[in-house]
């Protein structure tokens, strides 16, 4: 039985998707879903302080990102957390995996080819190879 999911989304249309398959899992009401957006970081030196709220231009994104979670929050039809976080994305996913002990991590996959994986890289394939528990790749129609 799956407690814990992980839900990695971003903000492309592939999420819906993402939050579609999740629906036909078909999950217990006991289980918990985190849903999850990792913020690509600008640099190294980036530091927000996340103990008090931002109020800057640059937290649009956080703000629009929160709301767009949280819409999809509100129909899940069990117990779920919302995790946003700054960082690579296939690190901070498996990061967040390991924090919540996952039994799950649901993400999706853009179904870059050629070229365009070698230089992009693929965030599903590195997390399908450093996760601690079962990844379920979702790709686009």
């Amino acid at each position: 039985m799956l407690k814990t999911i992980l839900v990695a989304l971003d903000e492309s249309e592939l999420s819906e998707r993402v939050i579609q398959t999740l629906w036909e899992l078909q999950l217990q009401r006991t289980a918990k879903i985190i849903l999850s957006h990792v913020i690509l970081s600008a640099g190294a030196d980036l530091e927000i302080a996340v103990d008090r709220p931002q109020t800057s231009r640059e937290d649009l994104p956080y703000r629009q990102i929160e709301n767009q979670l949280q819409s999809y929050q509100t129909n899940l039809p069990c117990q779920s957390e919302l995790e946003i976080v700054i960082g690579d994305p296939a690190e901070e996913i498996v990061r967040l995996a390991y924090i919540h002990q996952a039994d799950l991590i649901v993400i999706g996959s853009r179904g870059l080819k050629g070229m365009k994986r070698i230089l992009q890289g693929s965030v599903s394939s590195q997390v399908v190879a450093d996760a601690p528990c079962s990844v379920l790749v979702v790709k686009p129609n």
